[in-house]
């Protein structure tokens, strides 16, 4: 913690920015010793956490959602904050930020020189890496951005599984995707204010920790659209027909080539060998199965296509970094809540249109 007793974060801002990531992991870590006195002794505490919002020009601007973000200051204004944060940044898997944002890129290496501390959320990553900061460490950002920023810099070591990842001595933090900045926010309160002030904030806002990883929110087959119209009609055919036997050789057959050019094939345009992708429709369908029944382990096994359950439970566990149970347990209980809450409300306001009718 600086001496002055309050932890300076630059928050950075660029067009890309992710309005609600910002001011979330703002308000979090501004919470930091400010809130918990305040309702549990109706004394307002004094922040331990001072964020900033920095941008180049300090100009307010639209994100992309249509929100307007308020810088605080200017790069130059923030010379010397003890950590930068970085928003997820709102763009696709297959685009590129190369040839953005000079100045921002020029004051993270200026940063990184004088030992600061980086935090990035989901594709905030994006612009460490594109400054040649995360050369040789261990990253994770969103898991459908993994394979594509790996791809784009091979010099890093992508942990697509985990949804925290600190790096470098401690100064790069790096969290997955959607709400796991929860867990950034959390970590460096932890960090640089202490655990039991963590603990509060986390118990304030109702946060909770991401310790499975982002493995289980994954969708195995995701990105994996492609213009080859040999390709994109077996992958139309497996989508219906997983269940099949041989449902590889079935496809060798519907695409008229010899099978050695089909799965070199089907390799190049989806990233996946055919055998891999029949394994991953199987297990999105599993997934699904688990989430809305009550239908034994072996009998979803056998569903999908699956003849030897306890080669399914291998498999699942593998890919999906649960056990069936264990995923059962956790996105069942979501799904049926979700869906019993929104039943609830949707009769509640039916009830008040026939009283107002």
């Amino acid at each position: 913690m600086p001496i002055s007793g309050k932890l300076v974060v630059a928050v950075l801002a660029v067009p890309e920015s992710t309005a609600g990531t910002l001011y979330g992991m703002y308000e979090v870590l501004e919470s930091a010793g400010r809130d918990w006195s305040a309702v549990t002794q109706g004394v307002l505490g004094e922040s331990r956490i001072r964020p900033m919002i920095v941008s180049a020009d300090g100009r307010p601007f639209r994100a992309s959602n249509g929100l307007v973000i308020e810088p605080t200051c200017t790069l130059e204004q923030c010379a010397a904050p003890d950590v930068v944060a970085i928003p997820d940044l709102s763009i696709t898997p297959a685009e590129t930020i190369t040839g953005r944002h000079p100045e921002e890129l020029a004051w993270l290496e200026r940063l990184d020189a004088r030992g600061v501390t980086f935090a990035t959320a989901c594709t905030g990553a994006y612009l460490l890496a594109e400054a040649g900061l995360l050369d040789g460490l261990d990253v994770t950002t969103h898991w459908a951005y993994c394979d594509a920023m790996a791809a784009r810099y091979p010099r890093l070591h992508m942990h697509p599984n985990r949804a925290l990842v600190v790096s470098g001595g401690g100064r790069f933090t790096m969290a997955g995707g959607g709400s796991s900045w929860n867990d950034l926010a959390l970590y460096l309160i932890a960090r640089f204010v202490g655990a039991e002030e963590a603990m509060r904030v986390a118990r304030l806002h109702l946060l909770e920790w991401h310790h499975v990883g982002q493995q289980p929110f994954a969708a195995l087959t995701a990105c994996r659209r492609t213009d080859d119209a040999v390709v994109a009609r077996c992958q139309e055919w497996i989508a219906m027909h997983y269940d099949q036997e041989a449902p590889v050789a079935a496809m060798v057959r519907i695409s008229g080539l010899a099978e050695r050019s089909f799965k070199r094939r089907f390799t190049q345009a989806t990233g996946m060998s055919p055998l891999e992708y029949v394994h991953a429709v199987r297990l999105e369908e599993a997934k699904h199965l688990l989430e809305i029944g009550d239908a034994p382990v072996d009998a979803i096994a056998n569903e999908v296509g699956y003849g030897d359950a306890s080669f399914f439970s291998r498999l699942f566990r593998r890919k999906v970094g649960l056990t069936p149970a264990q995923y059962r347990r956790r996105f069942k209980a979501l799904r049926d809540a979700l869906e019993h809450d929104t039943a609830k409300v949707e009769a509640s306001a039916v009830r008040e249109r026939r009283r107002s009718a």
